[in-house]
């Protein structure tokens, strides 16, 4: 219900400090909220609502095969806290470039990586709710030179302080069920050695290299599913430091689901991260 999980976000956000507002772009998770509420409030919390106007969610699609990026169909998407809306102007200079596809309204109910983050998006600019708008976009397996294309595209609009850009992601997903079983022994139990493994792709991230990040997803193949939302963002940010733009973003968060210790085990990690302009 609406008052219930208002509560528990108001409860995660007050546990958490804000020392990278304002935020130009946030990483956070996107699972059920019992799992990553609480890490996702540290991402939330950097959100500053008096300055942000237009919020961006690339989200990755986990259902439909798509090798470019998709819009939503409809107008408005519907919160238990309040409705957002969709922003068509925006999206109408998107669909200009011939470079998106438009989801189905099945897509659309189906995917849950922007879905979940439109009740905390709604709770971090609730003082301004009728002053912004939302530009989802659904993110396919995107190929490096097309990660660097819509990086490109989206840079100008990450240029201007009043948009925020949110990417969905959670870290890896580990087990059997996952098909994803890499394990360092040097590390220590197995949850110390995905925590290592994941600690060193969020490293890569926080030195905004897109070149890294695909090399060390090439070669671990971590299960990080929002990794071409990333790859867009880093993409981004690339452009406007090749324009002078002075950046930085940092983690300020990071949680796994459970702890594995054995073969039959399995487990999610999340982290939550910050984009600063200087």
């Amino acid at each position: 219900t609406g008052p219930q999980l208002n509560a528990q976000l108001e409860g995660w956000l007050s546990q958490v400090q804000s020392t990278k507002r304002p935020a130009r772009a946030i990483i956070a998770p996107h699972a059920g909220y019992t799992y990553c509420g609480s890490c996702a409030a540290h991402a939330y919390k950097q959100v500053d609502p008096n300055i942000t106007r237009k919020i961006f969610i690339l989200g990755p699609s986990h259902h439909v095969p798509l090798s470019r990026c998709a819009l939503s169909s409809v107008d408005i998407y519907r919160t238990p806290l309040y409705d957002l809306r969709i922003d068509q102007k925006i999206y109408g200079e998107l669909w200009k470039t011939g470079m998106f596809e438009r989801m189905s309204l099945q897509t659309d109910e189906d995917e849950h990586s922007i879905e979940m983050h439109l009740p905390y998006t709604a709770k971090a600019m609730e003082s301004h709710k009728d002053e912004f708008t939302i530009i989802p976009v659904l993110v396919g397996a995107l190929s490096e030179s097309k990660e660097q294309e819509f990086g490109k595209l989206f840079s100008k609009y990450l240029a201007d302080p009043s948009n925020l850009f949110v990417v969905s992601s959670d870290f890896c997903h580990w087990g059997q069920r996952f098909r994803y079983s890499y394990y360092d022994e040097s590390q220590g139990e197995i949850y110390r050695s995905i925590e290592h493994l994941d600690k060193m792709g969020m490293s890569i991230i926080e030195q905004l290299d897109p070149v890294s990040f695909s090399n060390y997803l090439k070669k671990y193949h971590n299960t990080i599913c929002g990794r071409h939302p990333i790859g867009v963002l880093l993409n981004a940010i690339s452009e406007l430091q090749k324009n002078g733009m002075n950046m930085s973003f940092s983690f300020l968060n990071y949680a796994q689901s459970s702890q594995c210790r054995n073969w039959q085990d399995s487990s999610v990690s999340y982290a939550a991260g910050a984009l600063m302009v200087h």
